[in-house]
């Protein structure tokens, strides 16, 4: 297929890989839940990453049985998290959401619910004391999502997040955590967005992947966005369009399947400039892009 979206059938090998490839809502976030069940059925894929404000809006009920009806699968729900407040009051409202969103995570048939952490709190410089917190909160949430069939999946976000979003800014710190506990209860994301800056998260993720010695893969979910500069004002919608920036996705592809890892592979993108086309030829030109630089 070429980005203007003409089709052509892949080979056998390419078409397994192709298989595995998620649009998440946001990339699209022009279009509604029903668009995107429909647009993604369409181009022939077979997941979708949703996120929970427009999932509730629609109905979490209504959402599982439209992705369903279409024939795709969740590959993961965005987001749980934001566990670093030290106030009971407001740690007690954080864990209620996080089981919420585990409880919106089966219902809509998906094993993994996406944790951002949180940031620093106000005024605070503690990152170790943040992350403690973190590890706090886990162990309520872990044992409350394994009964349901969900698995934390702790996402690591570039360091220039770490302030206001997250303080967990590394695989290696990501996998510090998520290692006290068992790995079909806590997992962690690999983003290429957030980790391709890091000249250890090659060793970083064969750790996650398990082996001898290790109980497990730890990688729960493995998403694709690229870096482009200049870093537009408001960094968080500058995720560029694979194949558009610095990253070597084949690189993170080949790395992650060395593994083990077999799962979905999601396409999250934050940018305005994607939200302003027809979603129809977004995603054609993701899948044109996967197999030019992922494949």
């Amino acid at each position: 297929m070429t980005d203007q979206g003409t089709q052509e059938t892949p080979p056998t090998a390419a078409r397994t890989l192709l298989d595995r490839l998620s649009i998440n809502q946001e990339t699209v976030k022009q279009w509604s839940l029903p668009e995107l069940a429909d647009g993604c059925a369409r181009a022939g894929l077979r997941g979708v990453g949703l996120w929970r404000a427009p999932v509730q809006d629609y109905g979490v009920t209504a959402a599982a049985r439209l992705v369903r009806d279409a024939g795709l699968t969740v590959t993961s729900l965005c987001r749980g998290g934001f566990l670093t407040a030290p106030e009971p009051a407001a740690r007690a409202a954080a864990l209620d959401d996080n089981r919420a969103a585990v409880d919106e995570a089966a219902t809509l048939g998906t094993d993994t619910l996406v944790l951002v952490s949180g940031g620093l709190p106000a005024g605070s410089r503690d990152l170790h004391g943040a992350r403690e917190r973190i590890a706090e909160a886990l162990a309520e949430l872990a044992p409350y999502a394994a009964e349901r069939g969900v698995r934390l999946a702790i996402e690591p976000l570039h360091p220039m997040y770490a302030a206001d979003r997250c303080v967990v800014s590394t695989l290696a710190q990501a996998l510090a955590l998520a290692e006290r506990f068992p790995a079909e209860q806590v997992g962690v994301v690999v983003d290429t967005y957030h980790l391709w800056w890091d000249d250890t998260v090659g060793e970083q993720i064969a750790r996650a992947g398990g082996g001898p010695g290790r109980d497990g893969s730890r990688i729960a979910a493995f998403q694709l966005a690229d870096w482009i500069t200049p870093l537009p004002e408001g960094v968080l919608l500058g995720r560029g369009q694979l194949g558009d920036g610095s990253v070597d996705l084949r690189w993170f592809r080949e790395q992650v399947d060395a593994t083990g890892y077999r799962g979905p592979i999601e396409v999250e993108i934050f940018n305005p400039a994607l939200w302003e086309r027809d979603g129809a030829q977004v995603v054609a030109e993701i899948v044109a892009r996967f197999g030019a630089h992922v494949g």
